[in-house]
């Protein structure tokens, strides 16, 4: 089934209709997506990171869950598909597709389902709306970077902080240098180096083209990512889709910052879930990147993320006494079911 979650687009698969091998396995996904082939002309991905994905989905053994989503990035240009990372627009898209695969039944009109996140362990709930035992995918919900509006889909995140790299600061502090550039190595749910556009030459205004013709700015950029790799606990990144790099700014549309995401090579239209997740937690913890030019709202928990193609909301709730803990995370998505059959490999 192929399905938009989120700002993202992706098959879905269930489990049990994949090779176990997990080498058997890639090399069919590449064959289904087209790749490698910059326009992905002989396969169904969208020549575009961000609409060349692949959501895995199975029943939960475990009693606390479920179901298990398994997300794997398929690269458009080279034979690599890795599950080194998660993806929480995908993630959106889980529980209907449950629904309307029969692993789940509905009765309530919001049904909450638990979902293990099968990349890094840790467990979201989704709830979304019902009718008829059918998923609802109609509604006045916007979000920014997907046109019109759909039904309305909440994903609350249970403990998400250190799932990639072992703690929510993994060098335990707030601020570190990288390449002579002060940045956040945070993960809450996504590890991502963040830093100011200041130190980088730019505004943080310019459009994901302009930045990525900037060939001095995707280089140094590269160098931080990956001198911050081994110093997140994830070892050598030269050819891993994490860590994430943010960019951010003072806001300019009456939000919390502007940001500027690269996925790592790419520059994101809008920005991840489970990123600006980590990006809306950096900006909370004092003294930060994020936290020097942010413009946060005193008396609320919405961190609101400006992005190339409009905002994105994030509620987090930190605790500062002594190590920064994480003790709520949420944010609202939406999907929707776009075809439902059979696709042929070139194997086929």
């Amino acid at each position: 089934m192929l399905m938009r979650g989120g700002t993202s687009k992706g098959a879905f698969f269930l489990a049990a209709d994949l090779p176990s091998d997990s080498q058997e396995r890639d090399q069919l996904l590449l064959e289904v997506m087209g790749s490698p082939d910059p326009r992905q002309v002989d396969g169904v991905g969208g020549a575009h990171p961000l609409t060349t994905k692949v959501a895995v989905v199975s029943p939960s053994d475990r009693e606390d869950t479920d179901l298990e989503y398994l997300f794997l990035q398929v690269s458009v240009d080279q034979p690599v598909v890795t599950d080194k990372q998660n993806c929480g627009n995908m993630l959106a898209a889980v529980g209907p597709f449950a629904l309307e695969r029969g692993l789940i039944a509905a009765t309530a009109r919001r049904p909450s389902v638990r979902i293990l996140m099968r990349n890094t362990g840790g467990v979201a709930v989704a709830t979304f709306p019902v009718e008829d035992g059918h998923p609802v995918y109609a509604g006045d919900t916007e979000i920014a970077g997907v046109p019109g509006s759909a039904a309305e889909i909440r994903l609350e995140f249970e403990d998400i902080a250190g799932a990639s790299t072992g703690a929510l600061l993994p060098t335990g502090r707030v601020s570190d240098m990288v390449e002579d550039t002060e940045v956040t190595l945070i993960d809450n749910g996504m590890p991502v180096v963040v830093l100011k556009t200041d130190d980088l030459g730019v505004t943080g205004y310019e459009s994901c083209e302009e930045l990525e013709a900037n060939a001095d700015l995707t280089r140094r950029l590269e160098q931080i990512r990956l001198a911050a790799g081994p110093m997140m606990n994830l070892g050598d990144v030269a050819s891993a889709t994490i860590p994430k790099v943010t960019l951010v700014s003072p806001p300019r549309a009456g939000g919390a910052l502007s940001t500027r995401t690269f996925i790592p090579h790419r520059c994101h239209q809008a920005i991840g879930v489970l990123g600006a997740v980590s990006v809306a937690t950096a900006c909370l913890l004092p003294g930060s990147p994020a936290a020097q030019v942010a413009r946060l709202d005193p008396a609320g928990s919405v961190v609101r993320l400006e992005h190339p193609t409009g905002s994105f909301d994030a509620t987090v709730r930190l605790t500062l006494d002594g190590e920064p803990t994480v003790e709520s995370a949420g944010i609202i998505r939406t999907a929707r079911k776009l075809m439902d059959g059979m696709v042929y490999p070139r194997s086929y």
